[in-house]
């Protein structure tokens, strides 16, 4: 793990063809994107919804709701999808319920898509945290959803232009469903506390169309980047199916106004169509149409997929972390999705919303804390330019179960459809394993140690690493890692009030870490609960002087150590959001330098003016009105010359 190591970040796409035998594992699929060949059914809207709140939570299989329509098993409401359940009604029931949650619905499809040359396939993501799906009546698949955007799907029967789709979440997170077990479904006054990180919402939170493609053979693009200079790629096309007679073509257009097309044909074995296409870097938003077709001599079907690429490298050298052979420094946001009434459902509105004014706030990266986003919000990234760090839902590894065998092999396949789904993206330049285990034990280092090695077999073309919360003298974990990402919130969970200590204690851990591992460091999340609206001078804490005199304390530091070792600072967070009920919140968790409405707290200017001055600095040449402020307060600190 010392000396340099290269990463290049390379294009790849998956899809699976569903299989008939449910016992078969769908290792993921390529996002649904209509074309030529493809279409999609939206099935977001009004569900009929239901808990089982009977004692045993078992009433659902029992007495086999999905047998018949979810309303003759007793009263059901209307539930927006795609949305959490647990703020659209005012009973406290549903907001903190545990156990297995009900959906149906009945939805037509059009005749034609009643031919054996169409697959009709679901597509299930964001299920918290185990989904089974009834189609007409009949188990059709299951999944372990674990909180991420599920790459699971299900091949639907369509013997008729009715379809009626039944769907149970269990929202009992075990080992074997979730990397968290601090739950219980318990039917007493004292029933085991949830983990406090979030609020534990629940439900059918992303989007589940259903979408067709043809049955002839579909292409696993495999891409093995091998630039040479000037920078570019190659590509390569794996044939899913084996077998003579079938035909490839890629084609990506727009690079450099020279379209590079190849095809070649299937032989008995599993052949490679490559093609070279020299592009100049990648500057933030350029992203280039690749599109992916097949055909078979045994049929006069063709699919075409088109899937949005980015060309660039990755690279840790020593103390630095290189985009496209450039120092890149992370300016960044521990998120959430999280909003008022929805949760976690997805919002496209909410989502331009957060990327502007990720824009406004001059900032260049996020992390997907605690778990992966919704696939619109990773385009959104690739589409703006906004780097990301791909986190697994591994947050909160703190009990001896979740060290367990159950838990590694569930973590294994966690990261493994994480990387299935994530890997074609540009905008992701590093994975994630896990946030605040306890890596003190000795038992972490050999639980982290395959999962690591595992992850990067899967993806050798990127960096991996982890979050933690220990000290540099007491992790077992972080020597797994190619940068280093740690918390620590000072003079808040501690030495409360004492800001005057951030900046000494600050620098003592960052270079502990360096002197300890010769890594480069990201502070991956720091700040201070703050009340919107809530004032004292001096500042007292939850105060936004508070916020604003704690994160001050932190600059200095960051900007000695950025030109030694540390590669990035990443404030928690990026706005305010609910959690569990506790003392320790006040309606949640209100570290946010915007309000959960997204409404700016003053620290957020203070903010801005950084990230857009780090800009300046690193990017001389940048202009524009937005930059004025910044621009104003930067020449203030720097000592002029002439040809400034």
């Amino acid at each position: 793990m010392s000396g340099t190591r290269t990463f290049f970040v390379v294009i790849c796409c998956l899809t699976v063809i569903p299989k008939p035998n449910l016992a078969d594992p769908l290792p993921g699929m390529l996002f649904p994107r209509e074309s030529e060949s493809r279409e999609l059914k939206d099935l977001n809207g009004l569900w009929n919804f239901r808990v089982d709140s009977s004692k045993t939570r078992d009433a659902g299989f029992q007495e086999k709701w999905y047998s018949k329509p979810l309303e003759k098993s007793g009263r059901v409401i209307p539930m927006p999808v795609p949305a959490s359940y647990n703020d659209i009604t005012q009973e406290k029931s549903i907001r903190d319920f545990i156990g297995w949650a009900w959906y149906d619905m009945d939805t037509y499809v059009p005749q034609r898509w009643k031919d054996n040359s169409t697959r009709v396939v679901l597509r299930f993501e964001s299920a918290h945290y185990y989904i089974l799906f009834f189609s007409l009546g009949a188990k059709a698949d299951q999944h372990s959803a674990s909180a991420r955007p599920a790459v699971g799907c299900s091949a639907v029967r369509v013997p008729q232009t009715r379809i009626k789709c039944t769907l149970s979440f269990s929202c009992t997170p075990t080992p074997s469903t979730h990397l968290i077990l601090t739950r219980k479904c318990l039917n007493n006054a004292h029933p085991t506390p949830p983990t406090p990180l979030t609020s534990h919402y629940a439900s059918r939170q992303h989007a589940h169309p259903l979408h067709t493609y043809p049955t002839t053979p579909s292409p696993i693009a495999t891409t093995r980047s091998q630039p040479p200079k000037p920078l570019g790629v190659k590509d390569a096309v794996l044939c899913e199916e084996r077998g003579t007679g079938i035909t490839l073509q890629l084609d990506i257009n727009e690079c450099e106004n020279n379209p590079c097309v190849n095809g070649g044909t299937c032989a008995d074995q599993v052949n490679s169509f490559s093609c070279t296409c020299y592009c100049s870097i990648v500057i933030h938003n350029r992203c280039l149409p690749m599109q992916i077709s097949t055909s078979s001599t045994q049929s006069s079907l063709q699919d075409v997929y088109r899937l949005p690429v980015g060309i660039r490298t990755v690279r840790v050298e020593g103390t630095k972390f290189l985009i496209n052979n450039r120092e890149f420094y992370f300016k960044g946001f521990g998120k959430h999705e999280d909003a008022n009434i929805r949760g976690k459902g997805l919002d496209n509105v909410l989502i331009a919303k957060d990327f502007n004014l990720m824009k406004w706030l001059g900032g260049n990266s996020f992390r997907t804390s605690h778990y992966p986003y919704a696939e619109e919000i990773m385009d959104m990234a690739d589409r703006t330019g906004i780097v990301v760090i791909d986190e697994s839902p591994g947050v909160g590894i703190h009990y001896s179960d979740n060290f367990g065998p159950v838990s590694l092999k569930h973590h294994q396949e966690v990261m493994a459809e994480l990387v299935r789904r994530d890997k074609n993206r540009p905008a992701v330049v590093m994975w994630s394993v896990a946030n605040e285990p306890l890596s003190n034990l000795a038992q972490a280092e050999k639980y982290f140690a395959p999962i690591f090695s595992e992850t990067r077999k899967l993806d050798p073309t990127r960096p991996v690493t982890f979050v933690t919360n220990f000290k540099a003298w007491s992790d077992k974990v972080v020597q797994f890692v190619d940068v280093i990402l740690c918390n620590r919130y000072y003079a808040w969970y501690h030495d409360f009030g004492q800001t005057q200590l951030i900046s000494r204690q600050l620098e003592e851990e960052l270079m502990d870490w360096y002197k300890t591992f010769k890594k480069p460091v990201v502070q991956a999340e720091y700040g201070a609960d703050t009340l919107a609206g809530l004032h004292s001078d001096p500042a007292l804490m939850f105060t936004e002087e508070y916020q604003i005199e704690s994160i001050d304390q932190y600059f200095p530091v960051f900007d000695k150590l950025r030109k030694e070792f540390l590669v990035g600072e990443m404030i928690w967070n990026f706005a305010d959001f609910m959690t569990q009920q506790g003392v320790t919140r006040v309606v949640g968790n209100k570290k946010g330098i915007l309000t959960r409405e997204r409404q700016p707290k003053a620290a957020a200017f203070v903010l801005r003016q950084r990230y857009l001055n780090i800009t300046l600095e690193q990017s001389p040449t940048s202009t524009g009105d937005e930059l004025l402020d910044a621009l104003v307060k930067f020449e203030s600190r720097t000592p002029t010359t002439g040809n400034q």
